[in-house]
């Protein structure tokens, strides 16, 4: 867990995570992923799976796979954090196209992702989902701004990277 000045930032990386999660499905509900014999939305936080699923962001196609890779802590009374949230993601294009529609594939997840994380409003009401109580602030976030894309062996990737914000509240884990 990421920890700083004002707290931890759970809540709010939780609460990330839902939005994304729901946003995507509602895009794109054939966007699914198979974990530990579940069928779910294909949104996935790697911290949250255990290592024999694979999802170190790079192994899993077709899913969007989540990282937080730093956080930084502005004092005051309620202190803000911002969070950094890579979005790694990749596909090999279909089986019935032999793979040929793979930049095809990669443009539909771009435009899914952007359409989730820019579609108003660009916050949601932080929830603690170990108490189920809704906190008293939102998260909110920044445009993604996405990387280049990388080529490994037949499959194309990209990185986005997210600002994630959230003030954070006395109590809050």
């Amino acid at each position: 867990m990421l920890e700083g000045k004002g707290g931890h930032v759970q809540d709010a990386r939780d609460t990330f995570y839902a939005m994304l999660r729901d946003r995507i499905a509602a895009g794109n509900p054939a966007r699914t992923v198979v974990v530990r014999g579940a069928t779910r939305p294909g949104v996935v936080v790697v911290e949250n799976e255990l290592p024999a699923a694979s999802v170190d962001g790079l192994s899993l196609t077709d899913v969007f796979c989540l990282r937080w890779t730093a956080l930084r802590v502005e004092a005051g009374a309620l202190p803000l954090a911002a969070m950094t949230c890579e979005v790694r993601y990749g596909t090999d294009g279909t089986t019935g196209a032999a793979g040929m529609d793979r930049g095809r594939a990669l443009a539909a997840m771009d435009a899914e992702l952007a359409f989730a994380l820019q579609t108003e409003p660009q916050s949601a009401p932080k929830l603690s989902f170990v108490t189920g109580v809704v906190r008293g602030t939102n998260v909110f976030w920044s445009d993604p701004l996405f990387g280049p894309v990388a080529t490994h062996g037949e499959r194309l990737e990209r990185v986005a990277t997210v600002e994630v914000y959230s003030y954070q509240e006395a109590g809050e884990l």
